[in-house]
């Protein structure tokens, strides 16, 4: 690309695709696409975002196309990469000044130089770092600044790479400019805080900049630039006295001073140094441990922090002390001897510093100071209950907002002195309990702050508060007081209950508790009801519930949690209601039935209305697989809503499916569990099983469960549909699976088998002979051949037509004789069999090979011995004594269904569950004898061979095995 005629229709081309007008945008944006592999192209874009006298847009989209152009052509092995002459010419142009007037393109230019230097620096660009320290040193003020910006964003990428070669070249660079890079940090922070002192607003903002930008670069120096950081605590520690300075100073400036925003940001800053270092060298920070701790708890939980403290700072500084108290590397073991020196120092360290007045100081000022609500959290909670419920519940909240750090921050002091906190709160509760129900102000904060505190301790206080007497004398008396001001502590105490329900709480109690929820949820007072619902599923949703103790309220609970989903608008809201219900009704299972049906008619309008929320609609799955299961068979008279609902959510092709597809794998199964009987439409939905199982993720188990669901319902039409297209996924899985994987695909085929044994291995055909094959071969993972076993004891039992033919193409395929490899399959499952382990399974393999008698073959004739032996075996698993009558009965035999007795706490069986039953009356395993199959069938071959000549056979059977099976036998 000739640079000067190209400079110009370049110019012209990114003027065109800054403009508004799409009639010349996209053809511009076109052509700059096609110019993006022309030799030459880079340098005329440097050329353009560096002439400043450009417009402002089309250089920012010059230099955007640049940054582009380094991700997809710089490396030498890139598709069109660029040259090496070009680059070189390149990295000089990009360093050649500094001096870029606006920010927003000095900041884009220093992420492509560092983009740049990712790739080439050290080796290619060796100049870059030595340029960038002199031009840092210079004394214009803008080149310094972009400069050092440069600085920073190079030093930022370089310590991100990850390759151990990557790692020691950082190292060798930080080794060599640290010392610089701590002497910038100290110039900049002493002009600063004498221009503050000066009253020096404008250069004091300019070196607050700098400053900002310096402890960047030592921030990554410092954590990712030394393998033994030991040899920088002097540095930390000069950091950290700077820091205290401008914590001091920052009394002057106030907050609408210009450089408050920035002053903070250093001051978070220099607190992130801390937490970044003491994760990635915790052993190293061992030293900084004391002043660490000084400079936290000294800001947060004394007076010397009054007026200079700010919340993100206070956020950061728990932070802090939370991560040296859990911190496991400072924890000594529980057999001392077996410590490291270094936990045992920082051990020795932490319990000099958290002596008991500290921590009672900490314990009080967290409880009385740090848990009250502000005015704004107060104001919020009565306005709009439902979204502070959501912003005090977020996931990540305690690393950034106060309270839930501060919450946070108390359980882990908690548990780890909880000898020298259990006390002090207890004294606190003991206090409350003593003072009347007035309603003063005072006496309703203490008592909320107090109650948030027991509630969050409640697993650390089990053995020391008798929570059931409290709630008697105290708490349910409060839940009563219907005063207006009574609202915080009601709200509290409903809190209180829920974190205590679980840990220690008298069944006994629970219809009472019951009681005062129904009274609380009909309050007319919605914000109650709304903040009830976080903590109503305790009761419900833990090990000491009892079904008939929650009977009696649950249609006025249910009501009046169905009328709450239709009040809240929130999404984590509606979730959380959701959980609640769903709870409710898989503790009452099909005795919610009689109450389900208003959320049945909105479920769908609720589908509908969270079109792009795809997690309220993962909380609707699960809602709806707890109701299937609930309403059992009469499940089917939701199909319409039901089945376009799993198909949207198992459908790979549609994007909700990232979100939605574990739970809708489970609806579907459970749908297919409790159908009464198969439907076209439900048959159709397994259209979408063949990318799933394409996609081999860790869902592949519950397919495979969904495959057994629909051969259980319907086994004809489900396998004359899709039985060859499963058989093709199954061979393509097979290629590349686990053993248990394996397993799960060869199950499939077994339980085909099982409920329809000629269609079943008419369907299967194609894996059957790799099954004989790993039979023959010896497989080696005894559950696969356990597998093998069942499926080939299946054929042979149940269709020896099948068997015979598939006999016959493998003799040919092993180049045998029939005989041979028969004698050969025998001897082998006779070998094997202690791989088969499930009763049944070995039931099932004595009457597949007995099946083969009565016989003249004289290859089966010579394995009599092992058939007998393998029966031996499970006529010892399988016969039992009867208590009636004395004699030997085959434990496995059914005569007939009947249904279970069920307690209360005892799910219902599922229509599968029902038809498993039913197939068991008609399995061989079930319906068969053992004992009486082998009498009939040794009395079939005497009578073929005559009595000289069975007893000849008998006489290969070794004698104490002959004596077992008479016993087994006596009576018939």
């Amino acid at each position: 690309m000739d640079m000067e005629s190209a400079s110009s229709v370049v110019l012209q081309a990114l003027t065109q695709a800054t403009s508004q007008d799409t009639a010349l945008l996209k053809p511009a944006e076109e052509q700059l696409r096609q110019w993006e592999t022309q030799p030459g192209f880079y340098s005329v874009l440097l050329n353009i975002f560096n002439n400043h006298m450009l417009d402002v847009n089309v250089r920012w989209l010059a230099v955007l196309y640049f940054k582009n152009g380094i991700d997809r052509y710089w490396r030498r092995v890139a598709p069109n990469a660029l040259s090496e002459e070009e680059k070189t010419s390149l990295r000089a142009g990009l360093i050649t000044n500094f001096n870029e007037p606006v920010n927003q393109i000095a900041t884009q230019i220093a992420v492509l130089i560092a983009k740049v230097a990712r790739l080439d620096c050290p080796r290619q660009w060796p100049e870059l770092i030595p340029i960038l320290l002199e031009s840092v040193k210079g004394q214009d003020g803008l080149q310094q600044h972009r400069a050092l910006l440069t600085f920073y964003h190079v030093t930022k990428t370089l310590a991100s790479k990850r390759l151990a070669q990557d790692k020691r070249l950082f190292q060798d660079l930080a080794s060599g400019i640290y010392s610089f890079a701590c002497s910038l940090w100290s110039h900049h922070t002493d002009c600063f805080l004498q221009q503050v002192q000066a009253v020096d607003q404008t250069h004091a903002l300019s070196s607050l900049e700098r400053t900002l930008l310096s402890l960047k670069v030592l921030r990554k120096l410092t954590v990712h630039g030394f393998q033994e950081p030991q040899q920088n605590m002097e540095v930390m520690v000069s950091v950290e006295n700077q820091v205290i300075v401008i914590l001091e100073r920052s009394r002057q400036v106030g907050p609408e001073n210009p450089c408050r925003e920035k002053l903070e940001k250093t001051i978070i800053l220099y607190t992130k140094v801390l937490l970044d270092f003491l994760e990635v060298h915790p052993c190293a920070f061992i030293p900084l441990i004391q002043r660490s701790l000084e400079f936290a708890v000294g800001y947060v939980f004394t007076p010397a922090g009054e007026g200079l403290v700010f919340e993100r700072f206070t956020v950061q500084c728990m932070n802090l002390i939370k991560t040296i108290v859990k911190n496991e590397a400072y924890k000594p073991c529980k057999n001392i001897e077996d410590s490291k020196p270094e936990s045992l120092e920082a051990h020795k360290i932490k319990t000099a510093f958290f002596t008991h007045p500290t921590l009672t100081e900490i314990g009080r000022r967290l409880v009385s100071h740090y848990f009250l609500l502000t005015e704004e959290e107060l104001a919020m909670w009565e306005e709009d209950p439902e979204g502070f419920a959501v912003e005090e519940t977020g996931g990540d909240s305690w690393k950034y907002s106060l309270r839930p750090c501060t919450e946070v921050l108390f359980l882990d002091i908690f548990h780890n002195y909880s000898q020298t906190l259990t006390p002090v709160l207890l004294e606190m509760v003991l206090n409350l309990q003593g003072t009347s129900c007035g309603l003063t102000a005072v006496r309703s904060e203490v008592t909320t702050l107090l109650y948030n505190a027991v509630g969050l301790a409640a697993y650390e206080l089990f053995d020391n508060i008798d929570f059931d007497q409290w709630f008697n004398n105290q708490l349910l008396g409060e839940l009563q007081v219907s005063h207006h001001r009574y609202k915080l502590i009601r709200r509290r105490v409903i809190w209180l209950i829920g974190q205590w329900i679980s840990v220690k709480f008298k069944s006994e109690l629970r219809p009472l508790l019951y009681e005062v929820i129904l009274n609380l949820m009909q309050d007319p007072d919605l914000v109650t009801c709304q903040f009830l619902f976080l903590n109503v599923s305790s009761p419900v949703d833990d090990f000491e519930f009892r079904t008939e103790q929650f009977l009696p309220y649950l249609e006025s609970i249910f009501s009046l949690l169905f009328q709450l989903l239709q009040q809240v608008t929130e999404c984590d809201t509606k979730m959380q209601v959701l959980h609640v219900i769903s709870c409710v009704i898989e503790r009452v299972n099909i005795q919610i039935r009689p109450y389900v049906g208003c959320l049945v008619q909105y479920l769908p309008l609720l589908w509908k209305q969270s079109e792009e929320h795809n997690m309220l609609r993962c909380a609707i799955l699960t809602t709806l697989v707890h109701l299937v299961q609930g309403l059992g068979a009469e499940s089917k008279n939701l199909y319409l809503f039901l089945l376009p609902v799993i198909q949207l959510s198992t459908d790979v092709s549609q994007p909700p499916h990232v979100y939605l597809l574990e739970d809708g794998l489970e609806l579907w199964l459970v749908t297919l569990e409790n159908s009464p009987a198969i439907t076209p439409e439900l048959l159709r939905i397994f259209q979408n099983m063949s990318a799933l199982l394409e996609m081999s993720s860790e869902n592949l188990r519950t397919c495979f469960q969904i495959v057994n669901a629909y051969i259980y319902l319907s086994a004809t039409d489900f396998l004359q549909n899709y039985a060859e297209g499963l058989c093709r996924s199954f061979c393509n899985l097979l290629k590349d699976i686990t053993n248990e994987g394996q397993v799960q695909v060869l199950k499939v085929v077994e339980v085909a088998l099982k409920v329809s044994p000629v269609l079943g291995a008419h369907m299967f055909q194609p894996l059957l002979p790799s099954v004989f094959r790993g039979i023959v071969d010896g497989e080696r993972y005894p559950v696969v051949m356990s597998t093998y076993l069942g499926i080939m004891g299946r054929v042979l039992l149940q269709n020896a037509s099948f068997f015979s033919s598939l006999l016959t193409q493998m003799a040919s395929e092993y180049n045998q004789e029939i005989g041979q490899l028969l004698g050969g399959v025998i001897e082998m499952w006779v070998d094997r069999m202690d791989n088969i382990t499930q009763p049944e399974r070995r039931k099932l393999s004595s009457l597949a090979l007995l099946s083969l008698l009565p016989s003249d073959n004289s290859v089966v004739q010579e394995k009599f011995c092992g058939i007998i032996n393998i029966c031996v075996e499970a006529l010892h698993d399988v016969m039992t004594e009867d208590s009636d009558t004395g004699t030997l009965k085959d434990c496995m035999l059914m005569s007939h269904f009947e249904e279970p007795k069920l307690t209360d706490d005892e799910e219902p069986p599922t229509e599968q569950d029902k038809r498993k039953k039913l197939l068991a009356l008609e399995d061989p395993v079930h319906s068969v004898s053992l004992q009486q199959y082998v009498y009939e069938k040794l009395k079939a071959q005497q009578a073929l061979m005559g009595d000289q000549g069975f007893g000849a056979l008998m006489e290969t059977v070794d004698t104490e095995i002959v004596r077992q099976l008479q016993e087994f036998l006596q009576g018939l």
